[in-house]
């Protein structure tokens, strides 16, 4: 439903590309309803063809019509609007066959061998004939799997004479039978029913009866289809993929980024209040809203609509098809009683354990949502612990006299005895520890649920709400595919421990857009579980766009790691701002965690106030505050250890336009000796800060058109360091440009103009040979 602004989003950040001249050539699609433009009215009915345009630079204009075939696109008149427009330099895309089959429709059917190959001989004759250029395009892959599971191929001898009327007349073939045929099978039987007109009834107003139709597309579909088109486009290396529209970061294109498949529901509206539910902020409707939820679930599902109102509930379970709406004015305020919260196995920081369940929970569902204006409170305040450090001394006080128990050291003050406890324990609640229900309910204050957890689901919408005031990090899907957060507020104050705003955990095809995080911990986090236990589990977080959001203070603004050890890839980052956080940009992992971090694309970050460093790759994290090791603290030894499963990788990183006013460091970059960090692009940089560039134990790194405005004698220092690129990096009055040290240190190049206000270029220490470093 939403899926083009995603595209449209981020190509505005190559607008200037996009502005095309008027003798620029034009691509006039010619072909059945599978391509075809769809009024919103049969929504969501998608041809590929409303898609593709947002892949390329160049002016489409999209002239297929349902049900035509090779015969009647030409004897109803289309074929005649299309020939007199075509001017030389032109292309038509040509895509027929599904109606050329019909031998019942005399007005349509074309045999394949004789007049289908005919009528595309003569479509691209009168194509030549203007100076225009055709591109075939064979058949898109209608879905049909047999009862055993097996693909079966419903396009006879279509597909493979438009190949040959290609060969024979040396004209360019995009194959889309068989890269849609290939996508399909990739998707499965129950998956790639989602690309294709599968709709349940009293879900679309067009289609209320439902429709089983596996020849047209939803949008997503279209979507897949319009990418197997540009992606064919490169393969047959034409001019016109030079077209394409391209991520600014890296060398990807627009049409490869993420797809998610949108959510939708019937229309009928579960009202809580009709289930006894009283707004009064005293009442608890815990039986009422579980009520609203199960009748909705089992109607076919809906709206559970929260009304203006103060809510006061238990925990609360979502079900498939079910969108819990919190209205403007409503607020959902979770219980401050504790036991209410039962002890359940699950997951926390990447392992199996028992913690409170949820205040909201969905597992093995799809098609959810959690949608308005309003407030879900998580009453966080029952639970957390709080620092002396992080309070005011009368608030420190108040807090004190409130009720709790203090630690040993009066310095932590806890709600309840039992959670002073669980922080005494080792690895608290973890099941390899041999904890069960029974044993957690010991420690159950410590075991702090999550606000709200999404387990193992698909098609998932979180959209408006404010989510406040967790017991521990606010979001975390884990193992969930097809996720959407768009325009939520996340707010946790800012002494809250373990206080993440989202933390995005072995998910995949997820949607981040114009969210605003206010929390205690990392802004928007990426995980894959931790440990032997996450490289078991072996799923990575991937295939994410994170875009137009905010983060406010925390440890991070947008965060990998350090549970990653199921690994991380195609990861997309654009038109973000960092506001105050301690590191901007941070990509932390440790020994012990494994897994591999790669193909990162960053695009288009403001930050400002920042307490570490802007941009920090670091494998020695510690679990503690980021600003202790800028404050000295935290300094690990450097020596080797052998590499094996458990050694991380971080790799294959582009980072591009970011701006930062105000940071302790520049950029961190500390790899480990047996494993430095790989490939990593830096572009179009400026930066004020302290401290410039440090970099240790990196590997293939690169800085490019970069300002690094710093205080430090050096602007940038290596150590132990190789195949690093400084290009065209501009400096203030700094003692010295680049600092080498460590016998590792190896193939520096400086090229271009390089601190040009520095008093000194290159220094070296301990040793390193001059021959390390050379200036192009």
């Amino acid at each position: 439903m939403r899926n083009t602004f995603v595209i449209k989003s981020l190509t505005v950040l190559i607008l200037c590309c996009s502005l095309t001249p008027e003798d620029a050539p034009r691509i006039f699609l010619i072909g059945d309803s599978t391509m075809a433009n769809k009024p919103e009215s049969v929504a969501p009915e998608t041809g590929w063809g409303m898609i593709f345009p947002d892949y390329i630079r160049l002016r489409v204009e999209n002239h297929a019509v349902n049900g035509r075939s090779t015969k009647s696109f030409r004897t109803l008149g289309h074929w005649r609007t299309v020939y007199e427009k075509l001017r030389p330099g032109d292309w038509v895309f040509i895509q027929f066959g599904h109606n050329d089959s019909k031998e019942s429709d005399t007005s349509r059917y074309a045999p394949a061998r004789t007049d289908y190959r005919k009528n595309l001989e003569r479509y691209i004759a009168e194509i030549r004939s203007k100076g225009a250029n055709p591109l075939l395009i064979t058949p898109v892959m209608r879905r049909k799997f047999d009862e055993k599971g097996n693909f079966v191929d419903q396009h006879g001898d279509y597909p493979a004479v438009v190949k040959e009327v290609g060969k024979a007349q040396r004209v360019p073939v995009l194959d889309l039978h068989t890269s849609s045929r290939d996508m399909i099978v990739q998707q499965g039987v129950a998956e790639s029913r989602l690309m294709f007109l599968n709709v349940p009834p009293r879900v679309w107003e067009h289609y209320p009866e439902g429709k089983e139709d596996n020849t047209h597309f939803t949008r997503y579909g279209a979507t897949c289809m319009a990418s197997l088109v540009a992606a064919g486009l490169r393969t047959l290396n034409l001019d016109l993929a030079k077209e394409l529209k391209q991520f600014p970061a890296g060398n990807k294109y627009i049409y490869e980024l993420p797809k998610i498949v949108d959510v939708a529901f019937r229309k009928d509206t579960f009202n809580i209040e009709k289930y006894g539910a009283r707004g009064d902020g005293l009442t608890s409707n815990t039986d009422a809203i579980r009520g609203a939820v199960e009748a909705c679930a089992a109607a076919g599902g809906g709206t559970v609509l929260i009304p203006q109102g103060l809510w006061l509930t238990g925990p609360v379970v979502l079900k498939s098809n079910v969108n819990l709406h919190v209205s403007t004015g409503a607020v959902l305020q979770f219980t401050d009683r504790t036991e209410e919260y039962p002890m359940v196995k699950t997951n926390w920081e990447g392992l199996e354990a028992i913690r409170a369940q949820s205040p909201l929970y969905a597992a093995d569902v799809e098609n959810i949502a959690i949608t308005g204006g309003g407030v879900i409170d998580g009453a966080g305040d029952a639970w957390r612990p709080v620092k002396k450090s992080k309070l005011p001394p009368p608030e420190w006080e108040h807090l004190v006299k409130s009720g709790g128990v203090l630690n040993e050291g009066a310095n932590t003050w806890y709600p309840t005895a039992r959670a002073l406890k669980g922080s005494l324990v080792k690895r608290p609640g973890v099941v390899a520890e041999g904890y069960d229900l029974a044993k957690a309910e010991e420690i159950r204050e410590f075991l702090r649920p999550n606000l709200l957890s999404i387990v193992r689901c698909k098609r998932v919408l979180l959209e408006g709400v404010t989510f406040q005031n967790s017991p521990a990090w606010c979001l975390h899907p884990l193992l969930t595919q097809h996720l959407t957060l768009r325009g939520l507020t996340v707010r946790n104050p800012w002494n809250a421990q373990n206080g993440d705003g989202v933390d995005i955990e072995s998910c995949r095809n997820v949607l981040v857009d114009q969210c605003t995080f206010d929390v205690g911990d990392d802004g928007i986090c990426i995980k894959s579980g931790r440990d032997e236990e996450g490289r078991k589990r072996g799923v990575p977080t991937e295939d994410v766009i994170v875009q137009h959001c905010t983060v406010f203070h925390g440890h991070g603004g947008f965060v990998i790691g350090s549970e990653m050890s199921g690994g991380a890839r195609n990861i997309f980052v654009s038109d973000c701002n960092f506001l105050g956080t301690d590191v901007g940009l941070r990509f932390k992992t440790t020994r012990g965690r494994g897994g591999v971090v790669e193909n990162i694309y960053v695009d288009n970050i403001r930050m400002s106030g920042i307490g570490g460093a802007a941009i920090l790759f670091d494998m020695y994290y510690m679990a503690k505050d980021p600003l202790a090791m800028f404050a000295g603290e935290d300094k690990p030894s450097i020596a080797f250890e052998p590499v094996t499963e458990a050694t991380p990788q971080f790799r294959d990183f582009y980072i591009r336009n970011v701006v930062c006013k105000g940071a302790e460091t520049a950029i961190f970059v500390r790899g480990l000796p047996e494993m430095n960090i790989k490939s990593i692009s830096l572009t179009d940089i400026a930066i004020q800060s302290k401290i410039g560039f440090v970099c240790t134990e990196g590997s293939h790194v690169t800085l490019r058109n970069a300002t690094l405005q710093c205080t430090s004698e050096s602007v940038v220092e290596v150590h132990d360091s190789q195949d690093l690129v400084l290009e065209n990096v501009r400096s203030g009055n700094n003692d010295v440009f680049v600092q080498v040290s460590g016998n590792r240190s190896k193939d520096i190049q400086l090229i271009g103009a390089n601190g040009a206000g520095t008093k000194k270029d290159i220094a070296l220490t301990n040793g390193v040979s001059a021959k390390s470093v050379r200036r192009k």
